[in-house]
């Protein structure tokens, strides 16, 4: 496990059930595991998804939707 993993409420590769709340600069959607903002692609303001966890780093982490 990595530092930035043991940072933050998210690990890769593991799936989340999020709401996204916001959209960023870039158009990923923004969703939050307790608190902590996961970018994904591909979503709009209140989509309820499941989101499965790619990158993680300090202060944010990237994630795409599960079909």
């Amino acid at each position: 496990m990595t530092d930035q993993e043991k940072s933050s409420p998210v690990t890769v590769g593991e799936t989340y059930d999020v709401t996204i709340e916001g959209i960023a600069q870039k158009g990923d959607g923004i969703a939050k595991v307790e608190g902590f903002v996961v970018f994904v692609p591909g979503t709009k303001v209140g989509d309820k998804i499941t989101i499965k966890v790619e990158k993680v780093l300090r202060k944010f982490a990237f994630g795409v939707k599960v079909e």
